[in-house]
């Protein structure tokens, strides 16, 4: 799903301190995937002549021709490296404070060396009347670490406390946020466990990796899910975790307004009932499609504002309300997550916030309470190795749950 939680929602709950923690060793032996090198032959290492290396650093302005001009490098020397598929690229996008390493011979440009990132290195060395290119990667190294936490403050310190980073946080929350509303339905008491990976490169951290297993137990019931090899998460059953439809099409900073078939009509003053869910964001605030659908209306009128219907097979429609934009048109396929609007208060209201209709077979239903369409399972012909997969994933992650237990609940590193 799209990131439907921000930090400000996460962080709605009592103040209190989380039970966290994060075991920064691997869990496992860590292993290694190397990734292909590209070198020239040994012979032509052999014959080369001990180059003078000069290092120069980007400066504002910098553009690649301004560096080689600083370097003393000819207008030939530019285009005939421009030209080159990869370095046309990636030399075209230097920024300040990169730095390009220049290796010279008789005066005259042999090498040139230039770290795209942590993994990848470009180099282009001269040959004939020419030059060649080739990318250099160094391994990655994928550590597997776990971390668990009680919350007892709010989820967002919890998985702070527990080690995980910004990134890791928001990816457990995307996973979990089909069945859990981060924003509404945390309690004091539930828990989370996650096993996942981050990548080192020579021994140094060089990002997060992915999340491979978690369970989160949220007022008593337990949801779980597993990694699988096309990158989709499914529960212990093969179900997918991203289901049909988003429980809030915002991010929200809270619900001014539930479902209620008899409510006092703020502007009128008469009983009338509320068919949907009022979501207060700042103006702005990107509106998403709940789920994949066709525009069946995208207009104004004095009462909705801006507004958006999506029709979602026979059976479903959703309902968008007093939008300050519109960004689709009818007819108009979109996907779960695409941004149909912004949130704004147009219309009949008496201040910005997203009215959203949940509609089933032309009956309007309560958005948060309805029961969504199953999820698709995976593919038969995967099964079998999910089912064995997903085993040796739960039981992993039940054994370190085991032994943090057994330890007591230690404080977060």
């Amino acid at each position: 799903m799209s990131v439907t939680v921000l930090m400000a929602i996460i962080l709605m709950l009592p103040s209190g301190q989380s039970l966290a923690a994060r075991h920064s060793d691997p869990i496992e032996v860590a292993t290694r995937h190397p990734l292909p090198i590209t070198l020239p032959a040994p012979a032509q290492l052999a014959a080369e002549p001990e180059l003078d290396w000069q290092r120069f650093e980007v400066q504002s302005g910098d553009s690649l021709a301004r560096l080689f001009d600083r370097a003393g490098l000819s207008p030939q020397t530019l285009y005939a490296i421009s030209q080159l598929p990869e370095a046309g690229k990636v030399l075209t996008r230097i920024m300040p404070g990169q730095m390009i390493e220049l290796g010279f011979a008789n005066g005259e440009l042999a090498r040139l060396s230039y770290q795209i990132n942590a993994q990848r290195t470009l180099v282009v060395s001269a040959e004939g009347d020419g030059y060649q290119e080739q990318l250099e990667q160094k391994a990655i190294e994928k550590r597997q670490f776990f971390a668990s936490a009680d919350i007892t403050s709010n989820f967002w310190n919890a998985a702070v406390d527990a080690g995980l980073s910004a990134n890791q946080i928001m990816r457990l929350a995307e996973i979990f946020g089909w069945d859990v509303d981060f924003a509404l339905d945390i309690r004091a008491g539930d828990h989370f466990s996650v096993i996942y990976e981050e990548d080192y490169i020579d021994g140094q951290f060089a990002g997060d990796g992915d999340i491979l297993v978690a369970e989160f137990s949220n007022q008593g019931e337990t949801f779980r899910a597993v990694r699988y090899s096309d990158g989709n998460y499914y529960d212990d059953k093969g179900n997918a975790m991203r289901k049909a439809f988003l429980r809030a099409p915002v991010q929200f900073n809270y619900v001014s307004s539930n479902f209620n078939p008899r409510r006092l009509h703020p502007v009128t003053g008469k009983v009338r009932p509320h068919r949907g869910t009022d979501y207060v964001a700042p103006v702005g605030t990107p509106i998403m499609a709940a789920g994949d659908g066709t525009v069946i209306a995208s207009a104004y009128n004095n009462l909705n504002g801006h507004y958006v219907f999506i029709q979602h097979s026979n059976t479903y429609v959703t309902k968008y309300l007093h939008l300050s934009k519109r960004q689709v048109r009818k007819g108009q396929r979109v996907r779960q997550g695409q941004t149909i609007g912004k949130l704004g208060g147009t219309g009949r209201v008496t201040g910005p916030h997203l009215h959203y209709e949940f509609l089933v077979n032309g009956v309007h239903r309560n958005p948060r309470t309805v029961k969504l369409p199953e999820s698709r399972p995976i593919a038969k012909s995967e099964r079998a190795a999910f089912d064995v997969l997903a085993s040796e994933r739960l039981a992993q992650l039940a054994h370190r749950q085991s032994i943090l237990l057994a330890m007591g609940a230690p404080t977060a590193e």
